[in-house]
């Protein structure tokens, strides 16, 4: 028979205890920092306890609550804390977020984030540059964003407002079939400023 000193026996203890909260507590381990308080952060003298299938188990303490859940291989998660007594429910955590994840992803994916893009234009633009900017500027609609349409003076050409004005209708005019103009073109600076909102689709 072998006999283990003092020194090699406490050493297995600490192992065994180890591996016993190694093992209690694995789910513990992987998820931490959660808003919701799970297995050992719950620390009630007394907790409502709903089981997996939503059926009331009654008050017990927060340990034997954590027993119960630990025997099913789930968790024990604080649901409702201001309740009196806390309500905890027994579920598998790990699961539950990575469904709470996945809802988040899925709702994001469906979210049409709306960005303003910006087409800058001198007043002395040629008819070649001109095209290139409201192609650029029907894909951006057609993409479903908003424009920020500006024609820039350059020096003298401030006197002469008005060729800006006509700049910006021949725009509106070219872009019609992708958008709208949102508010009237008005002066910001040196510049003329025009707004273009995509066209519904039907």
């Amino acid at each position: 028979m072998i006999s283990l000193s003092e020194t090699e026996y406490c050493v297995s203890a600490d192992i065994s205890a180890l591996i016993f909260v190694l093992f209690y507590n694995r789910r513990c381990l992987k998820i931490s920092k959660q808003e919701l308080q799970i297995n050992e952060e719950i620390r009630d003298k007394e907790v409502l306890v709903i089981d997996a299938d939503g059926k009331k188990l009654g008050t017990m303490s927060a340990k034997d609550a954590q027993k119960l859940a630990f025997d099913q291989d789930l968790d024990l998660v604080k649901i409702a804390p201001q309740a009196t007594p806390p309500v905890c429910r027994i579920m598998d955590y790990g699961k539950y977020c990575f469904e709470q994840a996945k809802r988040e992803k899925e709702a994001r994916k469906n979210q049409k984030v709306v960005s303003i893009k910006e087409i800058r234009m001198f007043s002395t633009i040629d008819t070649h540059d001109f095209e290139t900017k409201v192609n650029q500027a029907v894909k951006f609609l057609q993409g479903g964003d908003k424009l920020k349409v500006s024609v820039r003076f350059r020096k003298r050409a401030i006197a002469h407002p008005e060729l800006g004005s006509e700049l910006l209708d021949r725009f509106k005019e070219a872009v019609s079939g992708a958008g709208t103009v949102d508010k009237p073109a008005k002066m910001e600076g040196r510049s003329i400023v025009m707004f273009v909102s995509p066209k519904a689709n039907k």
